[in-house]
């Protein structure tokens, strides 16, 4: 496997005006939608499915076995959803994507629609984001002018129509279905499955919700072929993936690379750690939902199968870097904090559960409480863990769970001293001889 950068979704993000419609043609633009549209729905399904391409999302479930869910044309409308709603702390792939190449996505969810049988489609898009808004409406405007969407496009006799939605600014939204809920104008919340998307989704009818990484990773795929997209990751992981470093990291920012490359080999192309004389402390495989790792795990290969086998979860790829300077107990903290405030409440587990591990994390950051908090915030989070609606209770007991499994004495720290170690106030004043002020 090469662990060189692969440039594809992010190869002309350095021209001045990557996001227009003439450079992404000068960059092998709509020459997959061109070809697909030549060919059997079903062989596009098909040729998913071999590619071994895998949603970006998160969850990493093979896209072509998630098309192929659909049920056989009943002479109704069916619909793909774009899930653009990306808001978990750290992850921040999608977003630059849009701005910066957002006919990728635009011409992957053309040739999804003509592979599906979609005759209109729909980009559900965070809506604090407003300058992608504005962007994604602009493709669209521009991809209706050239032919590449509305009716009969490109002489196929095939019809789409994209909208652009943007939401109200709510994490549950990028749960599928609670995101279905949202733009059929209700409250945003998980459905009870089954029924799943695929058989009852958007105003019940059958739905694809995919990724927007997923989707725009379709057509260079078509392109160059299956074969191609597979010499690239690993065996059960094939192709290439957006990379985010953040953090405390010399030059944080995307690295399209193959999957199975290694925080190591990331770090040593964005230069390092900030400060080169603090240590990497931990790290997050995949998001803030995802259980942490440590300076132990730099050689992890970054695949579904190996990062799962070493206790956590690839998930989007968020890597935030924490230097020695951090507190573990604050990050863990703040993480829970946004995890409580987003949580629907449709469920008790992550309802009540959320709100009691806040209350304790809360303690025990300020150095309150005793150690048997520790082994009362594994119970509460014991308790959300698979018990939830969502994968949203099941995402903020990971840093917990994680973070206490690797970092306890850190914990104990805190208790020990009444306070948070790092926190150079409290340390001053009451450990003026340990810290220079």
């Amino acid at each position: 496997m090469s662990t060189q950068l692969t440039p594809i979704l992010t190869d002309f993000w350095d021209d001045p005006q990557s996001w227009t419609l003439a450079t992404y043609e000068k960059h092998e633009g709509y020459q997959g939608l061109k070809k697909a549209l030549g060919m059997k729905p079903e062989d596009l399904v098909q040729m998913t499915k071999d590619s071994g391409l895998r949603g970006r999302g998160g969850a990493g479930f093979p896209t072509g076995m998630k098309w192929g869910f659909l049920p056989p044309p009943d002479g109704g409308p069916r619909y793909l959803v774009v899930n653009a709603d990306e808001s978990e702390p750290g992850t921040c792939k999608d977003i630059p994507l849009m701005m910066a190449a957002p006919q990728f996505l635009i011409e992957g969810v053309a040739i999804t629609s003509f592979a599906i049988g979609c005759n209109h489609a729909f980009i559900y898009l965070r809506g604090e984001v407003v300058h992608v808004y504005r962007r994604l409406l602009r493709a669209v405007e521009e991809a209706y002018a050239a032919g590449y969407l509305g009716k009969n496009i490109l002489g196929s006799g095939f019809d789409l129509d994209v909208t652009v939605h943007a939401g109200a600014g709510a994490y549950i939204c990028g749960e599928e279905t609670a995101l279905l809920d949202s733009l059929e104008g209700r409250r945003g919340q998980p459905r009870l499955k089954p029924p799943f998307p695929a058989v009852a989704g958007l105003y019940a009818r059958p739905t694809v919700v995919n990724n927007v990484e997923s989707i725009a990773s379709v057509p260079p795929i078509l392109l160059h072929g299956a074969d191609w997209f597979t010499e690239m990751g690993t065996e059960k992981s094939q192709g290439f993936g957006i990379f985010s470093l953040s953090g405390h990291v010399k030059n944080p920012g995307q690295y399209e690379a193959p999957l199975g490359i290694t925080l190591r080999e990331l770090l040593d192309m964005a230069g390092g750690m900030r400060d080169p004389n603090k240590k990497l402390k931990f790290w997050t495989p995949g998001g803030s939902s995802t259980p942490l790792f440590t300076d132990e795990h730099l050689d992890i290969p970054l695949d579904f199968e190996s990062v799962a086998a070493a206790g956590s979860m690839l998930g989007t790829r968020a890597l935030q870097i924490f230097d020695e300077t951090t507190c573990v107990v604050r990050a863990v903290d703040r993480w829970t904090d946004f995890y409580k405030h987003e949580s629907c409440g449709k469920c008790t587990p992550c309802r009540e559960g959320t709100w009691w591990l806040k209350q304790i994390l809360g303690r025990l950051e300020h150095g309150q409480g005793d150690e048997e908090d520790l082994e009362k915030l594994l119970d509460v989070c014991d308790n959300i863990l698979g018990r939830s609606f969502c994968a949203l209770g099941d995402g903020a007991t990971s840093p917990i769970t994680s973070s206490i499994q690797y970092f306890r004495d850190e914990y104990l720290k805190h208790l020990e001293l009444g306070h948070c170690p790092f926190d150079v106030r409290e340390s001053t004043l009451f450990h003026k001889d340990r810290v220079t002020a």
